[in-house]
């Protein structure tokens, strides 16, 4: 039965901005769980949360608040020293996450960021921060997931280590406002693939923008970090694909991806020095609302994957799919038998 209005997914991703202001604002009672200037810190969590924790590791090592690896939380690597393990896990009940808490109890500060209270890893790890302002009924994850890193971001901000040039959590709030309004231009809605592309912390949005587009709409997608786009997945992009670029275009992809016919979305600025600016080089480049990259304001990086989150809820609804209902898949992944053990 059709929808008479926008769909739950929809209305989640409209309101990001609100999120992450408020994971700012609320700052100071989340400190507890988050890791301590110097600390040797692991990031853990599965899917979406992954992909954050990749994000949040590359902004916190890169700003000088201390060394920190992230992993799926089933690849951890016990008995490897660290001295705060953080996870990250909207539902509170994932099987690999509680798994690992309950290992590595004792070893190491463990802390949490989680959406619900009532669930089990609030027992599970020494201190949580709870986002319960940005819970979800939707399946696939958007607003918890992005205000979880503009949580940590607002944390790096407040320790004086956000990287050089990354924007503080207030404008990444305006960004989206912006991304949430502004119409997606039909070269991206009518693409029939998309390659999104990422430099350090912007990788994992890659990745996660991935991700929405398959989870939610069944798409053709695949995520790389940036440079590593010349040694393969090129061969796929031609008319009617889409090379998306979260942050800084490494010098000569504009041209590569016109040379073979596909089309560039490159309207977000990571912050990092890599010799070139968002949308650089040349070619018939875009950005997602079809502004040309070159004279458009950027936008963080964060607000650019709302842009993705958008095209995913868009493609599906134009397939006659529900986004709000996405095929095999459940809100939490909780296993009859513990993660790494055989029935």
């Amino acid at each position: 039965m059709p929808t008479t209005g926008p769909s739950r997914t929809a209305v989640e991703i409209a309101s990001q901005p609100a999120c992450w202001r408020e994971a700012a604002d609320t700052l100071p009672h989340h400190r507890a769980a988050l890791p301590v200037r110097g600390e040797r810190v692991a990031v853990v969590g599965c899917g979406t949360s992954w992909f954050v924790a990749q994000a949040y590791a590359q902004l916190r090592e890169s700003g000088g608040h201390g060394e920190t690896d992230a992993f799926a939380a089933s690849e951890f690597p016990l008995g490897r020293d660290y001295d705060r393990i953080l996870a990250i896990t909207r539902s509170g009940t994932t099987t690999e996450v509680l798994d690992l808490l309950a290992k590595v109890r004792g070893t190491a500060v463990t802390g949490a960021l989680t959406a619900d209270p009532a669930t089990p890893v609030m027992t599970a790890a020494d201190a949580v921060a709870v986002l319960d302002f940005a819970d979800e009924e939707s399946v696939v994850q958007t607003r918890f997931a992005t205000t979880a890193l503009a949580l940590l971001r607002a944390h790096l901000e407040a320790e004086d280590a956000l990287p050089a040039g990354v924007r503080t959590v207030a404008q990444a709030a305006e960004d989206a406002e912006r991304a949430v309004a502004e119409p997606l231009a039909d070269a991206v809605t009518d693409a029939e693939q998309f390659t999104f592309l990422g430099t350090g912390w912007t990788y994992g949005l890659a990745l996660e923008a991935g991700l929405k587009m398959r989870e939610a709409a069944g798409a053709w997608t695949e995520a790389y970090p940036a440079m590593e786009y010349r040694h393969g997945p090129i061969s796929i992009t031609g008319p009617g694909r889409v090379a998306w670029v979260f942050g800084s275009v490494p010098a000569g992809l504009a041209d590569d991806v016109a040379r073979v016919g596909g089309t560039l979305v490159a309207d977000s600025d990571s912050g990092a020095d890599s010799g070139a600016g968002p949308g650089s080089g040349s070619g018939p480049g875009s950005g997602a609302d079809g502004s040309d990259p070159s004279t458009s304001a950027a936008l963080d990086p964060l607000a650019d994957l709302v842009r993705a989150q958008r095209l995913a809820v868009l493609l599906a609804e134009a397939q006659g799919q529900d986004p709000d209902r996405p095929r095999n898949l459940t809100r939490s992944v909780v296993l009859s038998v513990p993660a790494g053990e055989d029935a």
